[in-house]
């Protein structure tokens, strides 16, 4: 009794163990096949593990790039259902484990550190995992209740005169090897209405799709520039956008809004479309450092990451920094952003604010000396241009500033009279005509002025006065007047529009101060 029941444990392991892979293989290629147009070829291009040439070369041509999109597709959708229902499981199992064995050395987990991708461990990885799974399957005598038995017990069936007990039990052995068919049925009657109500939801690099008729009104290439050793395009991702943040005025559900748009699949999205429309280089406060490691691990991507970062201070403990303050507060993110494998460290604009307002300059000398220190190029950001007059005249001057840049020609815009310095990102006023999250560039004039005599880069920001300034005009104004380059933070719908004014922008400049960078 004993060892039946032992028996008939394993069996329906093994047999759960099949189906759950089986799930994930038939989800997989049904997905891709929900997914109109759905091609491997970002998948293929971003590759960088020491085979990317292989997959390189099967994205080369329109006819091998056709083959391995059918393959990948109907390959996972039969190795799925196979696998579910346990027909021909055993070859399933070893083609199962095959294509997996694709996919983990085209984006192979080892070589980089990548921290806070789930999905994505040092050399054990789930495809890893779930190719072991299958190889022990493959080898494994028992294949639990499946199509595969019942066929088997066919063949030997039990002869036409044994008793109906036999019978009965024959019958009982055939209904447990279909039962995954109900099974399979309600899982993708589930699957379909899913997929009809919120579209594909599998985050992998070769199931984002970007929109390629978008791309198809690309009018040129976008200009780039260097800062430091780095070649970056004139036109940079922003990354508020991206990481929830919203200058949004009174409309006090934009921040919710921009949240609940931008999943982590649309930001994949936004990013493999902006990298395809030449933008290779994205500012991100340092809480999004997670979600682009993770990005860049999955999709192969090579976009340039700048990493604003600030001392590990509250407010409070910002007021009381002194000679006896423990320096490894200021360097504490710079270190943790080079860890992500950032290309680019910056301190944060308003921290650059807050401490020039409070006289705390060494803090802003030590944390650009730390970065230099680290070997990586150090930027320096304010919205207040007192703070980089002042860093200036300190004798911080960085490898790059960036700056607020906009004209206050713009309905939202509070008067001249009540604008004061260091008033961005602080108190917020009900009266109409004093500061509320409603302008980033106090003094213009003065911000041309100090960009004119500068002699390093400059990066413009706020360029659109978060969404107050038509882009063609907030591009040209911030260009005209000393940019060198422009962040924006724009959605996936905002990316090739804004690239194409950039391209049209920078064709027609006039301007006075030289190019630097």
């Amino acid at each position: 009794m004993k060892l039946q029941l032992k028996k008939v444990d394993e069996r329906f392991f093994i047999t759960l163990l099949r189906v759950a892979i089986g799930w994930h293989f038939l989800y997989e290629g049904a997905t891709k096949i929900f997914q109109s147009g759905w091609s491997s070829s970002g998948f293929l291009l971003h590759t960088s593990g020491f085979l990317s040439p292989f997959y390189h070369w099967l994205a080369s041509s329109p006819l091998l790039l056709r083959m391995t999109d059918i393959l990948n597709v109907y390959g996972l959708t039969l190795i799925g259902i196979a696998l579910f229902i346990g027909l021909f499981s055993r070859l399933a199992s070893i083609a199962g484990a095959l294509l997996l064995t694709l996919y983990y050395f085209a984006y192979p987990p080892f070589g980089n550190l990548v921290m806070n991708s789930e999905a994505h461990l040092y050399i054990v990885d789930k495809l890893f995992i779930e190719t072991m799974a299958l190889l022990f399957l493959f080898i494994y005598k028992e294949r639990g209740y499946s199509a595969d038995d019942l066929i088997q017990n066919f063949r030997k069936s039990v002869p036409a005169d044994n008793n109906g007990a036999e019978n009965g039990q024959s019958r009982r052995e055939a209904l447990k090897n279909l039962a995954t068919l109900p099974v399979l049925g309600a899982m993708g009657l589930g699957a379909v209405n899913h997929f009809r109500s919120s579209g594909a939801d599998v985050m992998s690099g070769a199931t984002i799709q970007v929109k390629q008729t978008a791309l198809n009104e690309l009018k040129g290439e976008l200009p780039k520039g260097k800062i430091g050793k780095h070649e970056i395009s004139r036109l940079v991702a922003g990354g508020n956008l991206i990481g929830g943040w919203a200058h949004s005025r009174d409309l006090i559900y934009v921040s919710t809004l921009f949240k609940a748009y931008n999943t982590e699949q649309k930001v994949y999205e936004t990013l493999i479309l902006a990298e395809q429309a030449g933008i290779n280089t994205i500012n991100i406060g340092y809480a999004s450092n997670p979600l682009l490691a993770k990005y860049k691990k999955v999709t192969g991507s090579k976009i340039k990451v700048i990493s604003q970062v600030h001392p590990h201070l509250n407010n409070k403990e910002l007021a009381k920094i002194g000679p006896h303050t423990d320096p490894a507060l200021y360097y504490e993110f710079i270190d943790k952003a080079i860890d992500y494998g950032v290309d680019i460290v910056q301190v944060q604009g308003n921290w650059c604010d807050w401490l020039v307002r409070d006289n705390k300059l060494e803090v802003i000398d030590k944390m650009v000396g730390h970065i230099r220190q680290q070997g990586y190029t150090a930027g320096l950001a304010a919205h207040s241009v007192e703070s980089l007059i002042a860093c200036r005249d300190r004798g911080i001057i960085p490898d790059y500033y960036m700056k607020t840049m906009h004209h206050d020609q713009y309905w939202s815009a509070h008067p001249r009279e009540n604008r004061f310095p260091f008033e961005v990102d602080g108190k917020e006023y009900l009266d109409h005509n004093r500061f509320h999250n409603n302008m980033f560039c106090l003094f213009p004039e003065r911000t041309v002025d100090f960009v004119r005599n500068s002699t390093v880069p400059v990066m413009g920001f706020k360029v659109l006065a978060a969404g107050a300034i038509e882009p063609k005009d907030g591009f040209k104004w911030a260009y005209g007047n000393g940019a060198d380059f422009i962040c924006v933070g724009m959605f996936d719908f905002q990316v090739v529009s804004n690239v194409n004014t950039a391209i049209e922008v920078l064709g027609k400049l006039e301007r006075e101060r030289k190019w630097y960078g």
